[in-house]
């Protein structure tokens, strides 16, 4: 399935401008609208504080603040996106059937960011969220998350810095996993039209189910021919491997399932999904 609409959730951290060039990158291969949303927090989150021995002057200060912060916060990521699609000549419309071009719209609205975005990225073809900031844990990524475990759809983490391309060489982590094999379909119009494609995988990343060799022949029936590359950890480190691997191919997006351990397990021991999400500098789309 084409990809028609992205959703781009914004925050106003540093790495939203670099995730705003991506998600056009992508509508511009695809002809695809870019909804960028803002997320304002509801300063009435911070009522329950009346229970935490607060007076009722101190949390009506504390909403007052809340609310300001969040309109101020609101604005500057509302003309940060005014300045880049007028820097870049993107029609600004909402969204419409047989669009021959790229386009966008920006939204705001009041609510828990990990809800809306969740809910709204289950009628989007994908998600484009920020690389987390330098220095913040990765745990932290509530839309991340709440894209990958209550919407049922691909989620595509954009690298630092806006990449050169996207889609021309295409990566597939598999292990084997239902969270690969949902990441393969995720990938598969890219797969098809992308210039090379090739399969990601070791011994020490495989799990029970389907092998590289089965998932090459069930490519081809879809037109897709893919290479098998073996790759090895590299200090220990499977992810470290996979990006190394993927690294080696050029791939210009990398197609992966997401904790196929649990969350919990990956956040406290460390992961492949933990990994990339951390140390990848290039598109990563991820499924759950």
């Amino acid at each position: 399935m084409a990809i028609r609409k992205i959703l781009l959730p914004l925050t106003g951290t540093a790495a939203g401008e670099a995730a705003l060039a991506t998600a056009l990158m992508i509508a511009r291969r695809w002809n695809a609208h870019v909804l960028a949303l803002h997320v304002r927090v509801d300063s009435r989150d911070v009522a329950p504080l009346a229970g935490e021995g607060l007076s009722g002057a101190m949390i009506e200060e504390m909403m007052s603040a809340t609310e300001k912060e969040s309109g101020d916060r609101a604005q500057a990521v509302r003309q940060m996106f005014e300045r880049f699609v007028a820097r870049h000549d993107v029609i600004v419309q909402d969204a419409h059937p047989n669009t021959a071009h790229a386009t966008a719209s920006f939204a705001s609205v009041t609510g828990r960011e990990e809800d809306i975005v969740a809910q709204q990225a289950r009628l989007a073809d994908l998600t484009v969220v920020p690389h987390p900031d330098a220095g913040e844990d990765v745990s932290s990524s509530d839309a991340l998350h709440a894209v990958l475990f209550d919407s049922g759809r691909p989620v595509l983490i954009s690298p630092q810095k806006p990449p050169a391309s996207i889609g021309s060489r295409v990566c597939i982590a598999w292990n084997g996993t239902a969270e690969s094999a949902s990441s393969v379909v995720a990938a598969m119009p890219w797969m098809q039209k992308a210039e090379a494609v090739a399969i990601l995988c070791a011994d020490g990343y495989q799990r029970r189910g389907p092998g590289a060799p089965d998932l090459t022949a069930y490519l081809a029936l879809h037109g897709v021919h893919a290479e098998t590359i073996t790759f090895r950890a590299a200090g220990g480190s499977v992810g470290a491997g996979l990006l190394a691997a993927a690294a080696e191919f050029r791939s210009d997006l990398l197609s992966m399932g997401a904790y196929s351990h649990s969350r919990l397990r990956q956040l406290i021991l460390g992961g492949v999904t933990r990994h990339v999400l951390e140390h990848a500098s290039l598109p990563v789309m991820m499924n759950r």
